[in-house]
């Protein structure tokens, strides 16, 4: 099981390594959400997803349900029982070890992605702050 948890520690969870999939999301709903140009999810069958804690819920659209903790603000999870039932995605740039899940596969909804996220990873890389 991998674990995670909210910035401020008030909402834990625990997940299995085996996800359906894990990708990288450019829609506008995710980003405005996460205030990031995208958003990391893997999915998995709801009743697999163990939380510590109460996560508040926004409806951020008809049948869309984005589950984050009220303390810190921090998102976590995403529920669509229209489009897909019994399924749950996860943040996963929440897990205490990020890199210990299956590489993302894919990016999503790239019809919103952000024009210079593009060419993103041609951008210098520091270690730190540069000087």
């Amino acid at each position: 099981m991998l674990k995670g948890q909210c910035h401020c520690g008030a909402i834990h969870y625990e997940m299995p390594t085996e996800v359906l999939h894990h990708s990288l999301c450019h829609c506008t709903d995710c980003r405005r959400h996460a205030g990031a140009p995208m958003v990391a999810w893997a999915m998995v069958p709801a009743e697999q997803l163990h939380v510590t804690g109460q996560p508040a819920i926004y409806h951020s659209s008809e049948h869309g349900r984005r589950h984050f903790c009220a303390a810190c603000g921090t998102g976590l999870f995403y529920v669509n029982e229209e489009m897909l039932p019994g399924m749950i995605d996860i943040q996963t740039a929440t897990l205490d070890d990020p890199a210990l899940l299956q590489p993302p596969t894919a990016h999503i909804q790239v019809a919103d992605r952000i024009a210079w996220m593009r060419e993103v990873h041609t951008l210098p890389s520091f270690e730190r702050y540069p000087a």
